[in-house]
């Protein structure tokens, strides 16, 4: 099969002994998450936390190794709740699922912040030999997970959104690939007047990476008409949800509409603790493959469908270690 690439799309659990310190020291309350300027002991565990991050990947064989966005209590909203021009609101459900963010209120221009870039330098005096792979939100998740005081509609959101996450985006160390995290074009689609204007954001943030970009969708499939528009976006892979939601509607658009040269696939359950064998997530990357017989992808990355931080660590270090194992099953699979 075409060349598989196993990754993660970030985000992972923190490890048990990390949650215990960072109770007594923190608390639980919305004033105790994480706001960019924690005591030295804070940062210390998190800066462990980190290190055991990327050394998990690295013993499971990943093809690429993320910084593991440990510090990101607010999910992918991180990037705005740190954010100057931001106040955080009141705590607010996560998609369809049990857990929660501070509601990130703009109420000024957006301005840069560097947070993030400062966290992947850090990962990188601890990677090696193996590629860093970034990941942040796409500028259409993180609009749509922020609530607007400032800007006078949606497109001016989205448009503010995108120039800030390019802003982060080129300050970042060398990186192979940039994973942009686009769940809510499938949980909350763009309207007929803003979907056009979704691709164009996306190929600015994208224009900021020296890396391969992906945009990642997942919890379910994209509808027709997303796709269609997503299809514009100067990017290098789309990546779809092959475990949660319709694949047939997947596999739909992209026989209809085309796919691009590289393709993410999520092949293992982000939100389940079973733990899917190595053949299994090979014969699921198969399958789509196989049904895209006039397409011959040149990469194909394969990972969790979600985020992972859903997981017990147990589980989740599992679940690498069978991905980074998939990519050395070789030979036609029945599926």
């Amino acid at each position: 099969m075409e060349n598989l690439i196993a990754t993660s799309p970030g985000l992972f659990p923190l490890p048990d002994w990390a949650k215990s310190e960072l109770s007594s020291l923190k608390g639980h309350q919305k004033s105790d998450l994480i706001t960019g300027d924690e005591p030295e002991e804070i940062e210390r565990i998190y800066t462990e936390a980190r290190s055991e991050a990327i050394t998990e990947q690295q013993n499971a064989g990943l093809d690429r190794v993320v910084e593991a966005q440990v510090r990101w209590d607010d999910m992918l909203a991180h990037p705005l709740t740190l954010n100057d021009a931001v106040e955080t609101g009141g705590i607010v459900r996560y998609y369809d699922n049990n857990n929660f963010y501070r509601d990130p209120q703009i109420s000024d221009e957006l301005s840069h912040s560097g947070d993030v870039a400062a966290e992947l330098t850090a990962a990188t005096e601890l990677i090696k030999e193996t590629p860093l792979q970034t990941v942040m939100p796409g500028p259409y998740t993180l609009a749509q997970l922020s609530s607007n005081r400032f800007y006078e509609n949606e497109k001016e959101l989205l448009s503010a959104t995108a120039s800030y996450l390019a802003s982060e985006i080129a300050e970042f160390p060398d990186h192979e690939t940039l994973y942009l995290l686009e769940p809510s074009l499938v949980s909350t689609p763009p309207n007929d007047e803003l979907a056009p204007f979704v691709s164009e954001k996306l190929s600015e943030v994208s224009a900021a990476s020296g890396g391969d970009v992906v945009i990642h969708t997942y919890f379910g499939a994209l509808n027709e008409k997303t796709y269609a528009y997503l299809m514009d976006a100067t990017v290098d892979a789309l990546g779809f949800d092959i475990v949660a939601g319709d694949r047939d509607k997947t596999l739909y658009n992209v026989t209809e509409y085309g796919v691009t040269q590289n393709v993410a696939l999520g092949v293992a359950d982000g939100q389940n603790t079973l733990v899917e064998s190595p053949e299994t997530l090979y014969e699921r990357a198969e399958w789509f493959c196989s049904q895209v017989p006039a397409t011959e992808f040149n990469d194909v990355y394969i990972s969790t469908n979600t985020e992972p931080f859903y997981l017990p660590v147990n589980k989740h270090r599992q679940k690498l270690a069978a991905l980074a194992t998939a990519t050395t099953i070789s030979g036609e699979v029945e599926v």
